[in-house]
């Protein structure tokens, strides 16, 4: 069985003039509710694999709080530019193909629209838009990384900061 948790990253800061998207910071509010999410997520899942992050800094933060939470060492995220743009499912598949196979769950940080699309991809029932520091993870009664396939995933978990908080 293969799991694959998708994490968006939580508030970040407004979109500024003087400030790259590509560098903005979580807001207190932001860091605060995604620490909740972490110790959230950490009731239910005692493992949560692999961690691999958009390069974008409000997602490596938010990757470092549950690492945190998760007693995982900071040097052990994996950066994943591909995570930052649009990622469309053959990117994605690229990417699930490159995970190590003794590996069985993965757990991704970044952002929307590509999250709740890919989410929506995979998952066999209809899913629902990822909100900030939302969660969702999905299994697939699968050996290898290559067999996850569309409509496969049985929706696991579903973790909305508005519900749980």
């Amino acid at each position: 069985m293969k799991k694959i948790i998708f994490i968006r990253h939580g508030r970040a800061e407004d979109d500024s003039p003087d400030l790259p998207d590509f560098e903005r910071s979580l807001t207190i509010k932001g860091k605060n509710v995604s620490r909740l999410m972490a110790a959230k997520l950490k009731e239910k899942l005692k493992d949560i694999g692999i961690l691999i992050t958009s390069p974008a800094f409000r997602a490596i933060e938010t990757a470092l709080i549950f690492a945190g939470e998760y007693g995982i060492d900071a040097e052990k995220i994996v950066i994943n530019s591909n995570l930052y743009f649009r990622l469309d499912e053959k990117s994605f598949m690229a990417l699930l193909k490159s995970i190590n196979e003794d590996l069985d769950t993965i757990t991704l940080f970044g952002h929307n629209p590509s999250f709740t699309d890919l989410a929506g991809y995979y998952c066999e029932e209809t899913c629902d838009v990822i909100s900030k520091s939302g969660i969702v993870c999905l299994s697939f009664n699968v050996r290898t990384w290559s067999e996850v396939k569309r409509n496969s995933g049985k929706l696991l978990l579903f973790l909305k900061p508005k519900k749980v908080l």
